[in-house]
């Protein structure tokens, strides 16, 4: 079974971030040059909130707010669910999905660890399986 700390290692450890009072074109410009869907949120260098893809669609768009003067703070998730790098993938599969969330920060001992997508877990699930697979058929044909 796949724990986080061996996603992260696979996929590594960046994390992107912005703060409270930056604007929501400022976070969407970070997404849209690192190619992701979800930017954690920090002050001080505390984790105190994700902004995602969603968040956009949903509290900024949909609600014809500004993207050039709506702050993070105003739109950003603040009850951020996290996991720990011992957690299974199955454990963070289960989470997301208890939640509907696509992104989960990791913590280690309160410190910011990495980043885990539902992208990333889906990956892991497959290869794991798919080794699985491979293991019965060699056992199955001797």
């Amino acid at each position: 079974m796949t724990t986080v700390q061996q996603i992260l290692d696979a996929k590594g450890h960046d994390i992107y971030f912005v703060r409270p009072d930056d604007t929501v074109l400022h976070a969407l410009q970070m997404m849209e040059r690192r190619n992701v869907g979800a930017v954690l949120v920090k002050e001080d260098d505390n984790l105190v909130g994700i902004f995602t893809e969603r968040h956009y669609a949903r509290k900024v768009f949909l609600k014809g707010r500004s993207s050039p003067k709506t702050r993070i703070r105003d739109v950003m998730e603040r009850d951020v669910a996290y996991v720990e790098p011992r957690q299974s993938s199955e454990a963070c599969m289960a989470l997301m999905t208890e939640k509907r969330i696509r992104h989960l920060p990791v913590l280690r001992d309160g410190h910011l660890v990495g980043l885990i997508s539902i992208g990333d877990l889906m990956k892991s699930i497959i290869a794991d399986r798919e080794f699985n697979i491979d293991q019965l058929v060699r056992y199955v044909q001797g």
